[in-house]
């Protein structure tokens, strides 16, 4: 018993001094861990042969410890201490590494490993360390727009749950901005959650924006301490709306002021270059000093060509900042003389002007019946084929739609004018007489005979064109004849007459008659003639051909009757 009472009172002497004197060990050793990981901690002592018991303590702040874990090398028995902020999170193995499991900002201390020996206590002290990653930073609270030259709240870059705490950039196009007095003006804060001792970042940047800021993209970002190392996390982008006092004025007009005509509706519109747009302006109209408030827009409707002029709009809050147009309204005018239906007299003259006045330049067209004419008309005496529907056109070729046109309608009268004319067939059996009509309106012809006074129907006429047409007969007079040509339109009546003699036409068929019985008499007696030289040489051959029968071995005189009857064939 003795030995045994010796060696407690020994123990307890050891364990009281190790208390408040480090006994040899080994020097510090630091372990990292994240935030809500385990911590392991291994002893880093080599377990003596005689070793007792195993404790592990950590030092408050005020350097007095306090012990939280109990190993007996001898009873294999392990003993966690009634230390509240460690309950249920210990772990001590077998070789003495203390395990703290979710691991909090509270567990960085100096936590210390003893070793006991019935003659030493060995000490081996740790250093842990707990690091929380931060959120993603976010840019917050963002200015709905910035006004260039004046220094505004750009917005809030904010990180959370931050351990140790880290720092916050702001970047403009990726490029990190510097604090500069009236242009650049960066706030940072820190706020501590007591509980989980944790850091929510946060900082403000007041920027003094110009128009090279327009479309530009703003990010901040937030660096911390690891377990293993420094590290960066970024936002997202923030574009901002940059509003920019207006520094010039457009007018527009619509349609194109090239193309506006009479009767046309003009709408002006005025711009002003800066965010927001200006939303009124003074429209000035020509000649009037004052202007007319409106939107941005002022239309006038159903122009004339007097409000061709100078048009202007300004600011309402800075009539110096001007802009005009000039406007041209195109204008085309036709005058015709005469226009519409005219009835002239044949021979007479008739002056036809088209007068044009325009804006510009224009083209003019005559046409006559569709058809297009090289000039413009002039009658200095009319003839019937100068009657018909002429127009003269013009436009404005630069304008789409301002054309003008004016019709003239010509009718050119004129009393019947007659022409006989008399054509004998080549037989001379029969005549053609043509009586030739000019007139307007179309005349009608009529034929009769001197003496019956019959008119004939088997006339045939011509088409009528260029107020001349005629109609024809074909007779074969046995005596002396008169043919009349009545023509008559509304305007008169015109007869002309024509004789005809028959004489000259029955001499040429009493010689033709008389022709013809002479060929036929003649051929009559030539006929009459071959019949009796046929007869006699018939006669003569019947007679010849009895002397050859009744003596045909003499030759010669054979010879004799065919020479004599060839003599007397002759």
């Amino acid at each position: 018993m003795a030995p045994a009472a010796s060696a407690c009172r020994r123990l307890l002497r050891w364990l009281l001094v190790s208390a408040a004197v480090l006994r040899p060990g080994l020097g510090s050793y630091t372990v990292n861990s994240a935030y809500g990981d385990t911590i392991i901690m291994p002893c880093r002592l080599d377990v003596p042969q005689n070793l007792m018991f195993g404790k592990w303590k950590y030092e408050n702040p005020d350097g007095s410890p306090l012990f939280i874990a109990f190993r007996s090398s001898t009873k294999k028995s392990v003993y966690y201490d009634d230390v509240p902020e460690y309950k249920d999170r210990l772990s001590l193995s077998e070789n003495y590494t203390l395990s703290i499991s979710n691991a909090k900002i509270s567990d960085q201390k100096r936590f210390v490993c003893m070793l006991v020996t019935e003659d030493n206590v060995f000490e081996a002290p740790t250093i842990v360390n707990v690091f929380k990653q931060p959120s993603k930073p976010e840019i917050v609270s963002k200015a709905p727009f910035l006004e260039t030259e004046q220094l505004k709240k750009l917005g809030d870059c904010i990180s959370k749950d931050s351990y140790p705490v880290g720092n916050i950039t702001w970047y403009r196009n990726g490029k990190p901005l510097q604090a500069l007095e009236g242009v650049v003006v960066i706030n940072f804060k820190k706020e501590m959650d007591p509980v989980t001792q944790l850091y929510t970042m946060t900082s403000s940047l007041d920027y003094k924006t110009t128009k090279a800021d327009i479309q530009m993209p703003f990010t901040c970002s937030v660096t911390y301490y690891g377990t293993s190392g420094q590290k960066t996390l970024h936002s997202e982008q923030a574009v901002f709306d940059i509003y920019y006092p207006t520094e010039q004025v457009t007018i527009q007009v619509l349609p194109p002021k090239n193309a506006i005509k009479e009767g046309d509706n003009i709408t002006l519109k005025c711009l002003g270059n800066g965010n927001p747009p200006p939303e009124e302006f003074l429209f000035y109209l020509p000649g009037q000093p004052e202007g007319i408030r409106s939107s941005n827009t002022y239309t006038l409707t159903d122009v004339r060509r007097n409000a061709t002029g100078e048009y202007k709009c300004s600011l309402v809050d800075k009539k110096s900042m001007i802009a005009s147009t000039a406007i041209t309204v195109h204008y085309l005018d036709l005058s015709l003389k005469p226009s519409g239906e005219v009835t002239k007299q044949i021979g007479d003259a008739l002056p036809v002007s088209c007068t044009i006045s325009a804006s510009r330049n224009a083209t003019v067209v005559w046409m006559k019946d569709n058809i297009r004419l090289r000039s413009s008309p002039s009658f200095s005496s009319l003839h019937y084929q100068d009657a018909g529907n002429y127009v003269c056109e013009t436009a404005l070729q630069e304008v789409e739609g301002l054309k003008k046109r004016d019709s003239l309608t010509l009718i050119v009268e004129g009393k019947p004018q007659i022409k006989m004319t008399k054509k004998t067939d080549p037989s001379g059996l029969s005549k053609t007489i043509i009586c030739h009509v000019e007139g307007f309106p179309k005349p009608a012809i009529q034929w009769t005979i001197t003496g019956s006074g019959s008119v004939i129907n088997q006339a045939k006429e011509s088409p009528y064109i260029n107020g001349r047409y005629y109609s024809k007969i074909i007779i074969s007079p046995e005596e002396n004849v008169t043919l009349t040509c009545t023509a008559e339109n509304q305007l008169e009546r015109t007869v002309n007459s024509l004789n005809v003699s028959a004489n000259e036409n029955r001499e040429k068929v009493n010689d033709q008659a008389k022709l013809i019985v002479g060929i036929v008499v003649g051929l009559l007696l030539a006929a009459l003639v071959a019949g009796i030289v046929y007869w006699l040489y018939m006669k003569k051959s019947k007679t010849a051909s009895k002397h050859v029968n009744k003596d045909l071995g003499n030759i010669e005189e054979n010879k004799k009757l065919e020479e004599n009857n060839h003599k007397t064939e002759a």
